[in-house]
Parts: structure tokens; C-alpha cells; sequence
């Protein structure tokens, strides 16, 4: 993969002009971009290590000072309660790539609402992963053209309704090495993502991120 640097601040620019561009198509009205996404849907997708918490404060600061309404939603928020996590014990990989994520509830809750015709009533979160119980949290009103960035790992390929999204790919010597040793055991499950799903050919953007500090944005997959 080809690849050169880009500062973050550069990073989150090319996503406000992907989603100002969203916004436009909306306004030209249903006849003309029925596909259009009234609040646009951000995925940022990568494991912990990649950085993407960090992308996207970085893009909900920005779309707030320009005068616009963003939400980020982690995805760990939505993580299948551990009675159902650890069916097949703790550390199980495959458990890992295909059990944790309530993908109905993260659809239901989040992605349906913000997306066209949706009521725009998001829920921020359902379960606490470090707990493990209900966060109770308020469901919040997104206005026409806010914008929800949801985070997390092993998004893509699984039919998730996004109108952007990022994948942030690290080599396999930078993901165990920044990984801590308490995670390693989620390894094998970043490797069968990658080839099963092919990640940098769903995503708008892929962002090589060994470092998340000087990330590079990939020109070909």
C-alpha cells in the first residue's frame, strides 16, 4: 500500500469536506439524492491501539466550531452483556470477532435513528463494558445535519449503516507491539478481520496509523 503522511488536523478536514458534501446532496432533496444522509454517519473503525477515540473528538471538536452538532459514540457501548461475551470463555478470539458487538442494538439504537427517515433519537450508550451493567444513559435528540462518529473495532463488513468511513490499518508487528499484554489473546481476531472482511477496500478512507501520533493516509489498498 502506497501511503503518505498527513497531520491529523489534515485528517479531519477531509472528513468535514466528506460530510459537507453529504449535507449538500441532502439539500438538493430526495428526488435528486434519496440515498442522502439527513445526519451523517461516521464509522471510524481499528483497534484500541490505532487511535481513532482520539479522530474522533478531533472531528466532533471540529464540526462544533464551525457551528455544527456532533456526538461520538464508542461502540464498546454496545458490547453484548458478558453472560453472552464469555459463553465461550474469556479470551476466545473468535468470540471476540463475532459475539461481542450487538450490532442489532448498535443499528436499532444509534445508526437507524441517524439515518434517513430515522426519528433522530440516539441512544449514546447501552452497557458499561467495565461493569458490565446498564449505563442508563439519555437518549439525545440529533437536529437535521448533526453528525454521529461512532468508534470502534471490527466494524465494517457487517452491514452496518455508515454514509463515511475511516479504517485505521496498523502492520502486524506495530498492533501486538502497542497492544497491551492483557489483550494480546484479541490478536488472531484483527488477522481473520482482515482476512476475511479486507477492511481497506470497504472504508472511504484508510488511514495507516502505526503510530497514531503521525498517521499516513493510504492512496491504494
Amino acid at each position: 500500500m502506497k501511503a503518505h503522511p498527513i497531520s491529523l488536523d489534515a485528517l479531519i478536514a477531509d472528513l468535514v469536506t466528506r460530510i459537507d458534501r453529504l449535507d449538500r446532496l441532502d439539500r438538493l432533496g430526495p428526488s435528486s439524492a434519496e440515498d442522502a444522509a439527513v445526519r451523517p454517519r461516521v464509522g471510524i473503525d481499528g483497534p484500541p491501539t490505532a487511535g481513532g477515540a482520539d479522530l474522533a473528538e478531533g472531528l466532533v471538536t471540529a464540526v462544533r466550531q464551525r457551528g455544527g452538532w456532533a456526538l461520538h459514540v464508542p461502540a464498546a457501548g454496545f458490547w453484548r452483556a458478558n453472560s453472552l461475551r464469555y459463553e465461550r470463555g474469556k479470551t476466545n478470539p473468535d468470540a471476540f470477532y463475532e459475539d461481542w458487538l450487538d450490532l442489532a442494538a448498535l443499528t436499532r439504537e444509534v445508526l437507524a435513528p441517524a439515518g434517513p427517515g430515522g426519528t433522530g433519537r440516539v441512544l449514546p450508550s447501552l452497557r458499561d463494558p467495565a461493569t458490565d451493567r446498564a449505563t442508563r444513559a439519555a437518549y439525545v435528540d440529533v437536529p437535521a445535519g448533526g453528525v454521529v462518529v461512532v468508534t470502534g473495532a471490527l466494524l465494517l463488513g457487517a452491514g452496518l449503516g455508515f454514509d463515511v468511513t475511516v479504517h485505521l490499518t496498523q502492520s502486524d508487528a506495530a498492533l501486538a507491539r502497542r497492544t497491551p499484554p492483557e489483550a494480546q489473546w484479541t490478536l488472531p481476531a484483527y488477522t481473520r478481520y482482515r482476512d476475511e472482511v479486507m477492511p481497506q477496500y470497504q472504508a472511504d478512507l484508510v488511514v495507516r496509523a502505526d503510530d497514531p501520533r503521525h498517521p499516513a493516509l493510504v492512496l491504494d489498498a
